[in-house]
């Protein structure tokens, strides 16, 4: 894999290899255009200990056609008649999003977004977005990108909907300025069945750019993520609820606070498991060692002034003593003393 040792800081903290695997608690629009809820999902993701909580923002000018805008949206989890009556009320304002930044700064927590289209990017930087996540359908968005790369802002681009060339071509438009790019793994499929995670393509994208590379987990459950910090990811984002059966599209396959608590919980214990990599009698292990392993022992009672022979020794507990590969170390020698049966022997113990 490559070694990639970049250090990317997302509002102050690093992020990278060797470093503490940065956890997004995406709400996007499972606050369902409640401010009330919003703050309660912020609340969620500070309790669980995630490091930042990401939002969504739409200039709906600029997001659909007047026929796609019309389209009549007949669905269970529909808020408004038509597709775009939905969408506009999914939509917090300016204030509202100034509001939800303070109190996730008060509250500890980075607050960011992602915007879809010019004019929410401009709006964002008056909110005063420490960074942007780029969606997966938007990252052939050229002008779009040639806009946030402009910004000097660390970008997270999703590769949910993309191949190689698509992220090529994003990379460019970014890059004309901006390298604080941090490509994000991701399947867009709702949920994303396990078969389709492809965990796999973590260290290749790592392998094929010189960018870090993080995982945007839509399958359910949290057992994807968990694991993708050991393919090399370094942030993980998933998104969370306050109630699965919350009204929305999104709720359904999203991670309630146990959920997320323990995905957290196992990241860090993963984190620790890891260890060195090197192998090693660590200080932990040496009490069972020495009281398991074995010892060369005299098999018989040893006189003083008797030349100690292979015939005469055993291997027993504890493991204190010498091993079998170090009995040349005694064998041949004359013992100093008489020596009892089954006494662990030693080097002081034969002249």
């Amino acid at each position: 894999m490559n070694e990639n040792n970049k250090i990317i800081y997302l509002d102050g903290t690093p992020v990278g290899k060797d470093q503490h695997t940065y956890i997004i608690a995406e709400i996007g629009q499972n606050h369902n255009g409640d401010i009330k809820i919003a703050k309660q999902l912020i609340d969620m993701a500070v309790r669980c200990g995630a490091n930042a909580v990401k939002f969504q923002k739409r200039d709906m000018s600029y997001e659909l056609t007047k026929e796609a805008f019309d389209t009549i949206y007949d669905n269970p989890n529909s808020f408004g008649r038509t597709y775009g009556e939905h969408r506009l009320f999914l939509e917090l304002n300016e204030e509202q999003h100034m509001e939800l930044s303070e109190y996730s700064r008060k509250s500890g927590i980075t607050y960011f977004c992602t915007p879809c289209d010019i004019p929410s990017i401009e709006l964002m930087e008056r909110v005063g977005s420490p960074f942007y996540k780029i969606a997966s359908r938007d990252l052939s968005n050229i002008p779009l990108l040639e806009k946030l790369g402009t910004l000097n802002k660390p970008v997270l681009i999703s590769t949910g909907m993309a191949d190689y060339d698509d992220i090529d071509n994003a990379l460019k438009a970014l890059q004309e300025i901006n390298d604080n790019v941090i490509i994000m793994h991701c399947t867009s499929e709702y949920p994303c069945k396990m078969e389709n995670a492809n965990l796999k393509a973590i260290p290749t994208l790592i392998n094929k750019y010189d960018h870090l590379v993080g995982f945007s987990d839509h399958t359910s459950g949290i057992i994807a993520s968990a694991v993708a910090p050991l393919f090399g990811a370094v942030i993980i984002e998933k998104h969370i609820t306050l109630n699965r059966a919350m009204k929305g599209s999104d709720q359904a396959g999203s991670l309630e606070e146990a959920g997320l608590r323990k995905l957290v919980n196992y990241i860090q214990a993963i984190e620790i498991a890891q260890g060195t990599g090197e192998k090693i009698i660590t200080e932990a292990v040496l009490p069972a060692k020495n009281k398991l392993s074995r010892s060369i022992t005299s098999k018989i009672n040893i006189s003083k002034g008797a030349k100690l022979t292979e015939d005469m020794i055993i291997l027993k507990s504890p493991g204190t003593g010498l091993k079998w590969v170090e009995k040349e170390k005694i064998l041949g020698k004359t013992a100093k003393q008489d020596i009892s049966n089954d006494t662990t022997l030693t080097e002081e113990l034969f002249s």
